[in-house]
């Protein structure tokens, strides 16, 4: 299947191993995962920059491999995961910076190309999250979204 803003087909990749168990050389237990996880997110860190610390500083190579649960699964079981989908607010930031760029730089047409793309990737992210981890009744507002992200 092609890729929706792309001329491309898409991407080979390779794939994570298909054991579950935590690999022998890490030696943190489920429990001191989940507490540096806990704490990164008291930090203000966002998902996926917790992945990444827990990799390079802790040498956790996967969440799921080690605590058997995903890193969101752990969020919500300890109620503190965030209010809006990760995907959808770096969506929502790409687009305030696209606009701010457009503000200072009117005729640059192939940023306000760039939004239309982004602004059409949120409109879908919103119809997807409405009534799931979004509010049956939320709308995309650029000018409400901007102060969303900051």
């Amino acid at each position: 299947m092609a890729r929706m803003h792309t001329g491309k087909k898409g991407k080979s990749s390779s794939k994570k191993p298909s054991y579950d168990f935590p690999p022998s050389w890490s030696s943190l237990s489920k429990e001191e995962v989940e507490n540096i996880i806990v704490k990164l997110v008291k930090e203000g860190k966002s998902e996926s920059e917790i992945g990444m610390i827990l990799r390079d500083q802790y040498g956790v190579p996967s969440v799921k491999r080690v605590t058997g649960k995903k890193l969101g699964a752990i969020l919500k079981e300890k109620k503190i995961e965030s209010k809006y989908p990760l995907d959808l607010i770096q969506l929502i930031k790409r687009a305030v910076r696209i606009r701010n760029h457009l503000k200072n730089n009117k005729k640059d047409l192939s940023n306000l190309n760039a939004l239309k793309r982004v602004e059409s990737k949120i409109l879908r992210s919103v119809k997807y999250y409405r009534g799931k981890k979004l509010p049956a009744d939320w709308k995309y507002e650029p000018e409400k979204a901007a102060l969303l992200v900051k």
